[in-house]
Protein backbone atom coordinates (compact mmCIF):
# COMPACT_ATOMS: atom_id res chain seq x y z
CA UNK A 1 0.00 0.00 0.00
CA UNK A 2 1.80 3.28 -1.03
CA UNK A 3 2.32 5.84 1.74
CA UNK A 4 -0.36 9.26 1.54
CA UNK A 5 0.94 12.76 1.48
CA UNK A 6 -0.79 16.07 0.72
CA UNK A 7 0.93 18.59 -1.19
CA UNK A 8 -0.44 22.45 -0.93
CA UNK A 9 0.16 25.82 -2.12
CA UNK A 10 -0.58 29.13 -1.42
CA UNK A 11 -2.88 31.15 -3.71
CA UNK A 12 -5.49 33.93 -4.63
CA UNK A 13 -3.07 35.87 -3.99
CA UNK A 14 -3.79 38.40 -7.11
CA UNK A 15 -5.47 41.71 -5.94
CA UNK A 16 -7.09 43.24 -8.26
CA UNK A 17 -5.34 44.38 -11.78
CA UNK A 18 -2.20 43.35 -9.51
CA UNK A 19 -1.79 39.68 -10.46
CA UNK A 20 0.43 36.81 -7.92
CA UNK A 21 1.55 33.80 -9.26
CA UNK A 22 -0.18 31.18 -12.20
CA UNK A 23 -2.76 29.66 -9.54
CA UNK A 24 -4.24 27.56 -12.54
CA UNK A 25 -0.74 25.60 -13.28
CA UNK A 26 -0.14 25.08 -10.05
CA UNK A 27 -4.24 23.80 -9.09
CA UNK A 28 -3.23 20.97 -11.57
CA UNK A 29 -0.65 20.13 -9.31
CA UNK A 30 -1.57 20.38 -5.53
CA UNK A 31 -3.75 18.47 -3.18
CA UNK A 32 -5.03 21.47 -1.73
CA UNK A 33 -5.08 25.58 -1.62
CA UNK A 34 -4.89 27.54 0.44
CA UNK A 35 -6.79 30.44 -0.43
CA UNK A 36 -6.09 34.42 0.86
CA UNK A 37 -8.97 36.22 2.63
CA UNK A 38 -8.20 39.86 1.49
CA UNK A 39 -5.91 40.88 4.53
CA UNK A 40 -3.10 40.55 3.14
CA UNK A 41 -4.10 39.86 -1.03
CA UNK A 42 -7.11 38.26 -3.03
CA UNK A 43 -10.57 39.78 -3.01
CA UNK A 44 -14.05 38.78 -3.35
CA UNK A 45 -13.64 38.18 -7.35
CA UNK A 46 -10.41 36.77 -7.36
CA UNK A 47 -11.40 34.80 -4.24
CA UNK A 48 -13.91 33.20 -6.02
CA UNK A 49 -12.40 32.44 -8.92
CA UNK A 50 -9.69 30.55 -7.24
CA UNK A 51 -12.60 28.56 -5.39
CA UNK A 52 -13.85 27.70 -9.11
CA UNK A 53 -10.77 26.72 -10.08
CA UNK A 54 -10.18 24.56 -7.47
CA UNK A 55 -13.37 22.95 -7.68
CA UNK A 56 -12.74 21.99 -11.39
CA UNK A 57 -9.51 20.72 -10.54
CA UNK A 58 -10.63 18.74 -7.49
CA UNK A 59 -8.42 20.53 -4.87
CA UNK A 60 -9.40 20.69 -1.53
CA UNK A 61 -9.80 24.24 -0.15
CA UNK A 62 -8.79 25.97 3.00
CA UNK A 63 -8.66 29.25 4.65
CA UNK A 64 -5.25 31.37 4.28
CA UNK A 65 -6.28 34.49 6.89
CA UNK A 66 -3.49 37.00 8.32
CA UNK A 67 -2.80 40.59 9.79
CA UNK A 68 -4.71 43.05 8.02
CA UNK A 69 -1.48 44.09 6.02
CA UNK A 70 -2.31 44.66 2.30
CA UNK A 71 1.01 46.71 2.15
CA UNK A 72 3.26 44.80 3.72
CA UNK A 73 1.61 41.41 2.22
CA UNK A 74 0.76 40.07 5.57
CA UNK A 75 4.34 39.93 6.17
CA UNK A 76 4.82 42.56 9.21
CA UNK A 77 4.33 41.80 12.56
CA UNK A 78 1.43 43.29 14.51
CA UNK A 79 0.51 43.10 18.14
CA UNK A 80 -3.07 42.70 18.47
CA UNK A 81 -5.77 42.03 21.55
CA UNK A 82 -6.44 38.31 21.53
CA UNK A 83 -10.70 39.52 20.87
CA UNK A 84 -8.99 41.46 18.05
CA UNK A 85 -7.57 38.18 16.36
CA UNK A 86 -10.40 35.55 17.07
CA UNK A 87 -12.74 38.30 15.37
CA UNK A 88 -10.26 38.93 12.55
CA UNK A 89 -10.01 34.64 11.90
CA UNK A 90 -13.61 34.36 11.83
CA UNK A 91 -14.41 37.24 9.88
CA UNK A 92 -12.02 35.87 7.12
CA UNK A 93 -12.49 32.05 7.34
CA UNK A 94 -16.48 32.70 7.27
CA UNK A 95 -16.20 35.20 3.88
CA UNK A 96 -13.94 32.81 2.31
CA UNK A 97 -17.14 29.46 3.52
CA UNK A 98 -19.65 31.63 2.04
CA UNK A 99 -18.09 32.17 -1.15
CA UNK A 100 -17.04 28.29 -1.54
CA UNK A 101 -20.44 27.56 -1.25
CA UNK A 102 -21.65 29.33 -4.11
CA UNK A 103 -19.12 27.25 -5.71
CA UNK A 104 -20.35 23.84 -4.06
CA UNK A 105 -17.59 23.97 -2.07
CA UNK A 106 -17.14 23.84 1.67
CA UNK A 107 -13.68 24.98 3.36
CA UNK A 108 -11.71 22.18 5.42
CA UNK A 109 -9.01 23.66 6.50
CA UNK A 110 -7.33 26.72 8.01
CA UNK A 111 -3.65 27.42 7.54
CA UNK A 112 -2.55 31.70 8.88
CA UNK A 113 -0.64 33.38 6.62
CA UNK A 114 2.46 34.97 6.91
CA UNK A 115 3.49 37.00 10.40
CA UNK A 116 0.58 35.27 12.00
CA UNK A 117 1.59 31.89 11.43
CA UNK A 118 5.33 32.78 12.59
CA UNK A 119 4.11 34.52 15.98
CA UNK A 120 1.30 31.73 16.39
CA UNK A 121 4.47 29.23 15.72
CA UNK A 122 6.59 30.78 18.84
CA UNK A 123 3.93 32.21 21.04
CA UNK A 124 1.32 29.71 22.80
CA UNK A 125 -0.72 32.31 23.87
CA UNK A 126 -1.50 33.73 20.48
CA UNK A 127 -1.56 30.04 19.21
CA UNK A 128 -3.82 29.28 21.39
CA UNK A 129 -6.06 32.76 20.21
CA UNK A 130 -6.28 31.36 16.90
CA UNK A 131 -6.79 27.64 17.58
CA UNK A 132 -9.98 29.01 20.18
CA UNK A 133 -11.14 30.97 17.14
CA UNK A 134 -11.10 28.18 14.46
CA UNK A 135 -12.79 25.88 16.88
CA UNK A 136 -15.70 28.20 17.70
CA UNK A 137 -16.39 28.30 14.01
CA UNK A 138 -15.89 24.43 12.99
CA UNK A 139 -14.40 21.97 15.39
CA UNK A 140 -14.09 19.82 12.15
CA UNK A 141 -11.60 22.10 10.68
CA UNK A 142 -8.28 20.99 9.72
CA UNK A 143 -5.49 23.14 10.97
CA UNK A 144 -2.53 22.84 8.89
CA UNK A 145 0.00 24.26 10.87
CA UNK A 146 4.22 24.42 10.88
CA UNK A 147 5.98 20.74 12.05
CA UNK A 148 6.91 21.35 15.59
CA UNK A 149 5.17 24.40 16.44
CA UNK A 150 3.35 25.88 19.28
CA UNK A 151 0.62 25.96 16.53
CA UNK A 152 0.19 22.44 15.87
CA UNK A 153 0.90 21.38 19.83
CA UNK A 154 -2.44 23.76 20.71
CA UNK A 155 -4.39 22.74 17.58
CA UNK A 156 -4.03 19.31 19.22
CA UNK A 157 -4.36 20.19 22.57
CA UNK A 158 -8.15 21.51 21.65
CA UNK A 159 -8.74 18.01 19.70
CA UNK A 160 -8.93 20.10 16.40
CA UNK A 161 -7.54 17.57 13.20
CA UNK A 162 -4.22 18.59 12.84
CA UNK A 163 -1.98 18.08 10.31
CA UNK A 164 1.82 19.03 10.42
CA UNK A 165 3.37 20.89 7.24
CA UNK A 166 7.22 21.42 6.26
CA UNK A 167 7.86 23.71 3.47
CA UNK A 168 9.81 22.71 -0.01
CA UNK A 169 11.41 26.24 -0.46
CA UNK A 170 12.64 27.18 2.84
CA UNK A 171 15.53 26.43 4.99
CA UNK A 172 15.08 26.05 8.76
CA UNK A 173 17.04 27.29 11.15
CA UNK A 174 18.99 24.83 14.19
CA UNK A 175 15.70 26.05 16.53
CA UNK A 176 13.44 24.60 14.26
CA UNK A 177 12.12 27.92 12.95
CA UNK A 178 12.80 29.44 9.18
CA UNK A 179 15.49 31.40 8.55
CA UNK A 180 14.46 35.25 7.84
CA UNK A 181 13.93 35.34 4.35
CA UNK A 182 16.50 38.56 4.45
CA UNK A 183 19.28 35.71 4.66
CA UNK A 184 21.06 34.28 2.36
CA UNK A 185 19.98 30.94 1.25
CA UNK A 186 16.81 31.17 3.19
CA UNK A 187 14.98 30.95 0.02
CA UNK A 188 15.35 27.88 -1.93
CA UNK A 189 14.70 28.96 -5.81
CA UNK A 190 15.73 25.62 -8.11
CA UNK A 191 13.24 23.21 -8.51
CA UNK A 192 15.79 20.59 -7.43
CA UNK A 193 17.11 21.92 -4.76
CA UNK A 194 13.85 21.68 -3.25
CA UNK A 195 12.99 17.86 -4.38
CA UNK A 196 16.61 17.14 -2.34
CA UNK A 197 15.21 19.09 0.50
CA UNK A 198 11.91 17.52 0.85
CA UNK A 199 12.77 13.96 -0.21
CA UNK A 200 15.65 14.56 2.13
CA UNK A 201 13.15 15.44 5.19
CA UNK A 202 11.14 12.34 4.34
CA UNK A 203 13.41 9.83 3.76
CA UNK A 204 15.70 11.07 6.87
CA UNK A 205 12.01 11.79 8.57
CA UNK A 206 13.82 14.79 10.27
CA UNK A 207 14.60 18.51 8.90
CA UNK A 208 18.14 19.32 8.28
CA UNK A 209 18.87 22.39 9.68
CA UNK A 210 21.03 25.33 7.43
CA UNK A 211 23.66 24.49 10.91
CA UNK A 212 23.29 20.73 9.68
CA UNK A 213 21.01 19.69 13.11
CA UNK A 214 18.48 16.90 12.67
CA UNK A 215 15.29 18.07 13.63
CA UNK A 216 12.77 14.83 14.08
CA UNK A 217 9.65 15.63 12.15
CA UNK A 218 6.12 13.09 10.79
CA UNK A 219 5.32 15.86 7.58
CA UNK A 220 1.67 14.93 6.65
CA UNK A 221 1.66 17.91 4.06
CA UNK A 222 4.46 19.85 1.87
CA UNK A 223 4.18 23.29 1.35
CA UNK A 224 4.67 25.19 -1.83
CA UNK A 225 4.54 29.42 -1.58
CA UNK A 226 2.38 30.10 -4.66
CA UNK A 227 4.08 33.67 -5.06
CA UNK A 228 7.44 32.67 -6.13
CA UNK A 229 8.62 32.74 -9.93
CA UNK A 230 9.61 29.17 -9.87
CA UNK A 231 6.59 27.81 -7.88
CA UNK A 232 5.47 25.47 -10.80
CA UNK A 233 8.20 24.33 -11.43
CA UNK A 234 8.97 23.37 -7.93
CA UNK A 235 5.16 21.72 -7.43
CA UNK A 236 5.62 19.90 -10.80
CA UNK A 237 9.22 18.22 -9.61
CA UNK A 238 7.92 17.70 -6.09
CA UNK A 239 4.87 15.83 -6.94
CA UNK A 240 6.74 13.60 -9.84
CA UNK A 241 9.62 12.52 -7.15
CA UNK A 242 6.81 11.59 -4.73
CA UNK A 243 5.28 9.54 -6.97
CA UNK A 244 8.51 8.19 -8.24
CA UNK A 245 8.99 7.35 -4.17
CA UNK A 246 5.66 5.54 -3.89
CA UNK A 247 3.83 8.70 -2.69
CA UNK A 248 -0.15 8.59 -3.38
CA UNK A 249 -0.63 12.56 -3.51
CA UNK A 250 -3.96 13.09 -1.75
CA UNK A 251 -6.19 16.38 -0.23
CA UNK A 252 -6.33 16.94 3.62
CA UNK A 253 -9.62 15.64 4.18
CA UNK A 254 -8.25 12.22 2.26
CA UNK A 255 -5.34 12.22 4.27
CA UNK A 256 -7.32 12.43 7.60
CA UNK A 257 -9.15 9.05 6.32
CA UNK A 258 -6.09 7.22 6.41
CA UNK A 259 -5.94 5.94 10.18
CA UNK A 260 -2.18 6.06 9.35
CA UNK A 261 -1.15 9.30 7.80
CA UNK A 262 1.71 10.77 9.03
CA UNK A 263 1.77 14.42 10.92
CA UNK A 264 -2.11 13.98 11.11
CA UNK A 265 -4.03 14.14 14.70
CA UNK A 266 -0.82 14.63 16.41
CA UNK A 267 1.08 11.34 14.87
CA UNK A 268 3.93 13.95 14.70
CA UNK A 269 4.87 13.30 19.01
CA UNK A 270 5.18 15.56 21.23
CA UNK A 271 8.66 18.01 20.04
CA UNK A 272 8.34 21.13 21.41
CA UNK A 273 10.75 23.45 18.72
CA UNK A 274 9.78 25.88 16.95
CA UNK A 275 8.75 26.50 13.25
CA UNK A 276 7.70 29.85 11.49
CA UNK A 277 5.89 29.73 8.37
Amino acid sequence: MSRRINLNADLGESFGAWRMGDDDALLRLVGSANVACGFHAGDPLVMRRTLAAARRGGVSVGAHPSFPDLQGFGRRRLEMPAPEVEAMLVYQIGALDALARTEGLRVTHVKPHGALNNMACEDPVLAATVVRAVKALDPGLILLAPARSCLAAAGREAALPVVEEVFADRAYADDGTLLPRSRPGAVLHDAQRCVQHVMGILERGAIRSAGGVDLAVQAGSICVHGDGPQAVASASAIRSALQAAGFELVTLPELLRSASAPGAQGAAGSSSARSSA
